[in-house]
């Protein structure tokens, strides 16, 4: 069942992939050896954090916008009163909220739909507001956003299809022409490469940095291969990224949410390559896609602290990457959504002192770097050969007492200073217990040795 199938069964709608599906088919692709005994562990020993946001662009509510287009071909699924939802998501709530999560530290991904439902173009107009206003917008997102937030288009209009030949959305109007539903089943690399380009093209156009891809609804899930080859051409092609990533799936059952690294190829040469896939652990428990259905905290985090999905997680040490819709963190301006969110921020911070929240796209380097570097045991050193630099890279080894361990490449020698607890790991420390050690660094692309006798 598609996340998309599922929402639509406890009318919602807007989510971004399955909740309970098939198992994903994605090669991985190569995969380096690395020494039995050394173990990458999660950065600074400390579990990943993320916060997914989707539905969200600049000024346009997108719900309000998209019911009707939803509805034209499913009536009976979409009988929202959408005209008595508001029309804009303010920027003075944009600020408000990012300037909250920036004082707790937390950190994800914004998507920026570039043209929402077909009310206007983030690179042209936006009709209802003036160019001033888009404009504005768009230096909110580009200038304090992005310090905390990745940003990712959700397709083109998260509605109809776009003919990229024309920039107009086909004339059929079936679900066979609608982004979240069927037109990208079965569909080539090649043609989700074009399609996904296009859209990364109009974040460009207005400056916005972006290293991944969010897809709406039901897109690409019938089509995995497919996707995962065309985000890393098409995010390699525009932007030039090193290391695209993509948010398709979800799951809230026993499955693993550890992202996954795939395509993998070209490690031991100039051009390493690979795209990670991002998993949500979280349904939408906030407010909705829609800005009318009322979540609840404990689904996150009990009031004791002890229940929840994120204490599952956390407790087995994978990144919890929460997931919403901007529609129902707003919630037509009462911000029902955003105060569950402080409350599961608050209780989890509360249990937890191992936290570290990351983008998307550190947490996709991170875990690159983890599954891609080589790692060998000779004679007091690992020898480490990295296709992708990544700062914080913990290890956790066995070593005699007194030995310090120091970082080489090349001829430049960083020793790591020790540190007398584990919650105290930076980059160039490290932590002992007795015969194991840990050690976090900036690990640097290419050839280097940690040297530990």
């Amino acid at each position: 069942m598609s996340r998309r199938h599922f929402l639509e069964a406890t009318a919602a709608g807007l989510m971004t992939g399955p909740l309970a599906g098939a198992a994903m088919a994605q090669p991985p692709g190569e995969r380096p050896q690395q020494a039995g005994d050394v173990k990458v562990i999660n950065p600074r020993a400390r579990v990943p954090l993320s916060f997914i946001i989707d539905d969200s662009t600049c000024l346009v509510n997108l719900a309000h916008f998209c019911i009707p287009q939803f509805g034209e071909v499913f009536p009976d699924r979409y009988q929202q009163p959408w005209r008595t939802l508001p029309r804009e998501i303010p920027d003075s709530f944009v600020r408000k909220f990012g300037e909250w999560c920036r004082e707790h530290g937390v950190k994800g991904k914004y998507s920026i739909v570039p043209y929402p439902a077909l009310v206007g173009w983030i690179d042209k107009e936006m009709p209802g507001w003036s160019r001033r206003e888009l404009r504005e917008s768009l230096s909110l997102v580009r200038d304090f956003m992005t310090v905390d937030w990745d940003i990712h288009p959700e397709m083109v209009t998260h509605t109809w299809v776009i003919n990229t030949k024309t920039g107009r959305p086909y004339e059929e109007r079936s679900e066979n022409y609608m982004e979240n539903w069927g037109w990208s089943a079965g569909r080539s690399a090649d043609e989700l490469t074009d399609y996904l380009s296009y859209a990364l093209k109009l974040l460009k156009n207005v400056d916005l940095p972006c290293e991944g891809i969010t897809t709406p609804g039901g897109f690409g899930n019938r089509s995995r291969e497919a996707l995962s080859e065309a985000t890393l051409a098409s995010v390699r092609d525009v932007y030039g990224a090193e290391i695209p990533h993509y948010f398709r799936h979800l799951y809230t059952d026993d499955r693993s949410v550890a992202p996954r690294v795939e395509n993998a190829s070209g490690l031991d040469g100039d051009d390493p390559q690979c795209v990670v896939s991002i998993i949500g652990c979280t349904g939408d428990w906030f407010g909705g896609w829609d800005g009318l259905t009322p979540g609840s905290v404990d689904r996150f985090i009990t009031a004791d602290l002890q229940g929840g999905r994120l204490p599952e997680v956390i407790d087995r040490d994978e990144p919890a990457i929460l997931v919403c819709h901007w529609p129902g963190i707003y919630y037509n301006g009462e911000e029902l959504g955003f105060n569950i969110f402080k409350e599961a921020v608050r209780r989890v911070h509360a249990r937890y002192d191992h936290l570290i929240w990351m983008k998307l796209s550190e947490i996709s380097r991170y875990w690159a770097a983890k599954e891609l570097t080589a790692i060998n045991a000779d004679d007091g050193a690992l020898s480490l050969q990295a296709p992708f630099a990544c700062p914080g890279f913990t290890i956790e080894f066995s070593a005699s007492p007194g030995q310090t361990p120091t970082l080489q490449q090349e001829e430049q020698q960083t020793p790591l200073t020790e540190v007398g607890r584990k919650l105290d790991l930076q980059p160039q420390t490290f932590f002992r217990d007795g015969n194991s050690v840990i050690a976090c660094f900036d690990l640097p692309k290419g050839r280097s040795r940690l040297r530990y006798a």
